[in-house]
């Protein structure tokens, strides 16, 4: 692939706010690793939150990307992408972040213990690993497969929605990629169908996550915004300015992409300039900068 999704990249700030939250109350069920409620496809669509026309987020409205720990937003930020597990920001539009087609490092005993069939799995039986962010990824090569999956990614989604968020982003919708060819387009985009119906069902808006060349399937799938990394840089935006009415949120890390993506694309998109591990106001390292 690319380039690096910082949403990878802060795995391991989130796994320390994932265990955090766990030993505080927010507690695992048997059907979520992280928390959520009974995920069973059947018990999670019928339980899921009353039907109501999601909210968009508007385009080119100062945003702010904090996957690596929540923090009080910048002044002026209208809209804040957080991790599943923190909680909203009071007063902004709000995207849930959901890694929907690979498993944190921490869950892989939750998965092999409770859904072993659901990780990928090559021919001699391992698992088929993400290399860069050592994470799994879940088998979506089967129409039985993406029913599970979705109950269970859908359960986060919902539990999004019960905790207040507006939309949901859900990540590695690319990982067909890195699957040595085991799965393929298709069946990417198959489960990204129940995802976003899921998603609409909860009330929330979804949004595509960077896989530029999955913009022309919008329709197709449903989704009703884009979070695209590094677009200035790879010189993408403006696919996914054009397949999203500029309702795309962009992130760049290395400030000179920062500042093309904003010469180019600032009157139009929301752009963000952040640090790679994302981490929160106040530590070492921390960057972040709007057009």
């Amino acid at each position: 692939m690319p380039f690096a999704p910082a949403a990878r990249a802060a795995a391991a700030p989130l796994l320390a706010l994932s265990l955090a939250l766990a030993l505080t109350g927010c507690g695992t069920t048997e059907d979520s690793p992280g928390g959520s409620s009974d995920n069973s496809p059947a018990k999670s669509a019928s339980s899921a939150p009353q039907v109501k026309q999601p909210k968009q987020p508007k385009a080119n409205e100062p945003f702010d990307y904090q996957l690596g720990g929540a923090y009080e937003p910048p002044a002026g930020v209208r809209t804040v992408i957080r991790d599943r597990t923190a909680k909203p920001a009071p007063g902004a539009y709000n995207i849930c972040y959901v890694n929907a087609y690979q498993t944190q490092p921490d869950a892989v005993d939750w998965w092999e213990e409770n859904h072993p069939d659901l990780l990928l799995r090559d021919t001699d039986g391992d698992t088929v690993i993400d290399e860069d962010w050592d994470e799994p990824l879940l088998d979506v090569s089967t129409a039985g497969h993406r029913e599970r999956l979705a109950g269970i990614v859908g359960g986060w989604i919902d539990g999004c929605a019960r905790d207040g968020f507006d939309a949901v982003e859900a990540d590695n919708l690319d990982s067909y990629l890195r699957s040595d060819s085991l799965l393929d387009r298709e069946q990417a985009v198959a489960f990204a169908d129940l995802l976003a119906a899921r998603a609409h069902r909860a009330g929330l808006a979804i949004g595509q996550k960077n896989a530029v060349e999955m913009s022309g399937a919008r329709d197709e799938i449903g989704f009703d915004f884009a979070v695209a990394e590094e677009c200035g840089r790879y010189d993408e935006c403006g696919e996914y300015a054009d397949a999203y009415d500029d309702k795309v949120l962009v992130v760049e890390y290395r400030r000179a992409d920062f500042t093309t993506a904003c010469e180019q694309w600032g009157d139009r998109l929301s752009i963000v300039l952040r640090d790679l591990d994302v981490v929160p106001a106040g530590e070492p390292g921390h960057v972040n900068a709007r057009c």
